[in-house]
């Protein structure tokens, strides 16, 4: 039955090596071997569906398909000696072969190699990869039913698309013990993500031959050396009509209809129908990011209340009230913005900016900076516990990591050319000097501290931006006079904050482009020595550069702009050219808003056009010729071929995309309460946009396996920690909490409304005539004495003139002290909640125990049976010790 060779444990390169003598056929033949299949001249090829995915006998299944030009150029020869060598080795590793020629493709120039695994090679590697299968039917009780559910109902799916398979208790596969096993049918034992997985498994690691000395395999290698142009698995029917071939299960065209339409936004996700065709890698990120829209529900229903009360209350705001009254605001002369070119002006001016600002800078947000920090902790904790009972549900309980993952990369054997032997093997592997490792580190670091360093250059460019335009601006609105209708919304500060947050937008987009590329090249150079180590340096190195990229310009908006400005004479420049920027009479937060707006939402609608529009043209301008042609004409595998390559990095972009968004709604929510509702619009068009994409848009991707969302977990960790330490800083230097509560305790004077007298008392006086030529306005048409600034300094006829008051320093006492509290209390909330929640639910602990045991106690009784009828028939190798050691093993198992 076992047709890979003499041994079963034998491996894939040594049964080809093995088989070196033996003749096979060509390329462009089809391997029959050992069944009784007729041969594809016995068919009409009429009569065959080309819309099928099996091979034209109507009964092997397509696994995988390969697809190649013949192109008459310098390397056409050794093209066609690898995929000789290769298509050989692959049939002598028991894979079936099928080459659909290139008349019959509908361009007349591309072959199509179709792969079927026969049953004894999935077996075979089913066993290697430790795939567990179906050994009994689960006996656990569901759970109790939600009292809920009568309510959710609307949401949920048909029972047969959230759960495709009946639920069973699961073993790894085991060729010798085939009969514990629950195999109906051969054909549909192994699902065909298990299939592809398999057969993937052997392309990677099937040799093709030897050149300049060197052993050279894989199918990876074979792609980037043009020798194929394509390999993949075959999705199963079209998405938007059922396949007409009974035996074909259309899961596709069941995953349109009911989880990739935006319609069936509402629904719930089929996670398991999503595990079952693209693999439990792919299944693990759209769980993870159902659960994450999920919780976004909470926030957003918080924050939008928190913003709900700042409108409400706008009219009670007693700033604002002072700054809009005209007897007040409207009497105060502010000093000019800008040296020379800005005029003086009054402070009512900025009636409507400082009642908009009450929105976002108010007592609520306070609370919800606090509460984001505990959701943050309730979000991750509640997602290890989800995490935890789907690794249950997906048979990933004992699985640490795929051998795909911890092989070594055919890049590092190919590129290493020393060996040394492995202290565990014993066996000779291909190394890479320290030596060598030191330089390739060193020019690694080096380039992504140049872009890191370019990054903040660009930031430092749109300052000198703000700087320079903000003049500009306000000489623009004071003597234009169609914009005086929207002077008092529009201000000079807004309008420079406008547009220089589109302007980084813009840079952070066009960086992004470049950098992404760096990165692959600088991470590919490093030669990580296994596919885990090569994903996680190029996670850490994205990472690292979209944190700077994205969050530079709004860490700058919120702890440094108008935090170090000087005073009036005394002014504080960039370069000794440009005054630093001032922040609007009622603070820095709406700028921090609108920078936070513009990139957020940006980002978000630029992500949604590359991950939706930009495929479906490309698939457009591809299939252009096809859709003139008929459908019988336009093959399965020819249908995939034209649509595109979901790379190894696909997913990966997917959560770097999440996880920066999951930064701006946690790093700096305090000011803008509103952002978990951007965030939870834009995830429930996520969801159906990358279900829509992924399910009509690309190729299928090969079947992997994930127990977590990986290193992205520990990111996720370390962005929690640190929003707590931004946002207690944002609630402390960049709103006005703080200076209000310090006026309202320790320097009101009025005790029927504590906060009248606030804008006088927080706004200092400066004498004109202390301006010295520089920054002196070249009109003073009223003849103003005096200006006021927004400061705590002591006045000009005060004997430390200019100086800080006692007043500053109580309110810098207090932002400290109020960081400090903060961070101590929402830390210790934070760890208290992850301590009280366990990571594993106890329900899931009990099921893991009781399959553990089931499994123990079948694979025991299976052993004694055998024991049974070998000592029945007369072996004298079953000794009656061996058969009372079984037993006991079976009773010691019972006991634990």
């Amino acid at each position: 039955m076992n047709r890979l060779g003499k041994k079963a444990n034998e491996t894939l390169i040594e049964m080809a090596l093995s088989a070196d003598g033996e003749e096979c056929n060509g390329p462009e033949t089809i391997s029959t071997a050992g069944s009784e299949i007729p041969s594809s001249s016995e068919i009409d090829k009429r009569h065959q569906s080309k819309d099928s995915i099996f091979f034209r006998d109507g009964v092997r299944r397509i696994d995988f398909v390969l697809s190649y030009v013949d192109d008459l150029n310098k390397e056409w020869e050794k093209k066609l000696e690898r995929r000789k060598e290769f298509e050989s080795n692959l049939q002598k590793a028991g894979l079936e072969l099928e080459t659909e020629d290139k008349k019959e493709s509908e361009d007349g120039k591309i072959f199509f190699v179709k792969i079927h695994a026969p049953w004894e090679v999935l077996i075979t590697y089913a066993e290697v990869l430790n795939i567990k299968v179906p050994i009994k039917e689960n006996d656990i009780p569901p759970m109790v039913e939600n009292p809920l559910d009568c309510v959710l109902f609307p949401l949920r799916l048909p029972e047969n698309v959230m759960h495709p398979e009946p639920d069973y208790f699961t073993a790894p596969f085991s060729k010798d013990k085939q009969e514990l096993f629950l195999i109906n049918d051969e054909s549909t034992f192994f699902s065909p993500s298990m299939r592809n997985r398999i057969v993937n498994y052997i392309l990677t690691r099937c040799p093709y031959g030897t050149e300049e000395g060197k052993k050279k395999f894989g199918i990876k290698r074979l792609l980037n050396n043009g020798t194929y142009t394509a390999a993949y698995p075959l999705h199963d029917c079209q998405y938007w009509k059922k396949a007409s071939d009974p035996n074909c299960d259309s899961e596709r065209y069941t995953l349109y209809m009911e989880w990739a339409r935006f319609l069936r936004f509402y629904k719930e996700q089929p996670l398991d129908l999503i595990r079952k065709y693209y693999g439990e890698k792919i299944g693990i990120y759209f769980a993870w990011l159902g659960f994450y829209t999920e919780m976004l529900f909470l926030a957003a229903v918080v924050g939008l209340i928190c913003f709900l009360y700042g409108l409400f209350t706008m009219d009670e705001n007693m700033s604002s009230k002072e700054i809009c009254d005209p007897a007040i605001g409207g009497e105060i002369i502010m000093c000019p913005l800008c040296d020379r070119d800005c005029e003086y002006w009054r402070l009512n001016t900025t009636c409507e900016s400082s009642q908009y600002s009450h929105l976002f800078d108010n007592v609520a947000t306070l609370f919800f900076a606090i509460f984001m920090g505990i959701w943050v902790t309730l979000f991750l904790e509640f997602w290890k516990r989800r995490q935890a009972r789907l690794k249950y549900e997906w048979d990933l309980v004992d699985f640490e990591e795929e051998q795909q993952q911890l092989q070594l990369r055919p890049e590092y054997e190919a590129k290493c050319t020393q060996k040394k032997r492995n202290p565990v093997t014993q066996e000779m592997e291909p190394y890479l000097p320290l030596t060598s490792q030191a330089v390739r580190f060193c020019i690694s670091g080096a380039t992504v501290l140049f872009w890191v360093s370019l990054i903040i250059a660009s930031m430092i460019a749109v300052i000198v931006y703000r700087l320079a335009v903000y003049a500009a601006f306000a000489s623009l609105m004071e003597n234009t006079q169609t914009l005086q209708p929207i002077s008092g919304l529009l201000t000079p500060q807004l309008a420079t904050s406008v547009t220089a947050s589109c302007l980084n937008f813009v840079i952070i987009m066009i960086l992004n482009f470049f950098y992404e590329r760096i990165a692959i090249w600088i991470t590919d150079m490093e030669i990580p020595r296994t596919h885990m180590e090569y994903e996680n340096r190029l996670t850490m190195k994205m990472f690292l550069f979209q944190f700077v990229n994205y969050y530079s310009s709004c860490f700058y908006v919120a702890f440094f702009k108008g935090k170090f400005v000087g005073y009036p004479g005394a002014y504080t420049y960039m370069f000794n050219r440009w005054r630093n920027e001032e922040c609007d009479p009622a603070g820095c937060l709406i700028e921090l808003t609108t920078q936070l707006t513009i990139v957020m939402a940006g980002k978000q609608i630029w992500g949604n056009i590359q991950e939706a529009i930009v495929p479906w043209i490309c698939n457009w301008w591809g299939r252009r010729k096809a859709r003139n042609n008929p459908e019988n004409l336009y093959s399965r595998w020819e249908q995939d071929h034209d649509l595109q390559t979901f790379g190894p990095l696909g997913l990966f972009y997917e959560y770097l995309e999440m996880v920066i968004q999951f930064g701006f709604i946690t790093l700096f929510v305090a000011s803008f309460p509103l952002a978990p509702l951007l965030a939870l619009m834009n995830n429930i068009l996520e969801i159906r946009v990358d279900s829509w994409k992924l399910t009509t848009q690309y190729r299928r991707p090969v079947a992997a396996k994930a127990h977590s969302i990986g290193v992205w977990q520990e990111i996720l960790n370390g962005m929690a920690i640190l929003s707590v330490v931004t946002n207690a800083f944002i609630v402390a230097f960049t709103s006005d909490m703080i200076p209000r509560l310090v006026y309202y305790y320790a320097y009101s004077e009025n005790e029927d409304s504590p906060m009248s007298g606030y804008i006088n008392n927080s706004l200092s006086v400066f004498q004109i005539s202390d301006f010295p030529e520089r920054n002196e306005p070249k009109e003073n048409p009223e003849n103003f004495v005096i200006c006021r600034y927004r400061d705590y300094r002591y006045p000009p006829e005060h004997e430390k003139k200019y100086l800080h008051t006692m007043q500053f320093w109580h309110i810098l006492a207090a932002k400290l002290a109020f960081i400090i509290i903060m961070e101590h209390v929402v830390f210790i909330v934070k760890f208290f909640v992850a301590w009280m929640i366990p990571d594993v639910p106890a329900d899931v602990k009990a099921k893991i125990k009781r399959e553990k045991y089931l499994t123990q106690k079948i694979l025991h009784e299976y052993e004694l049976e055998k024991l049974k009828e070998r000592l029945c028939q007369g072996d004298k190798g079953a000794t009656e010790k061996e058969f009372i050691a079984t037993e006991g093993r079976m009773e010691l198992s019972r006991a634990m």
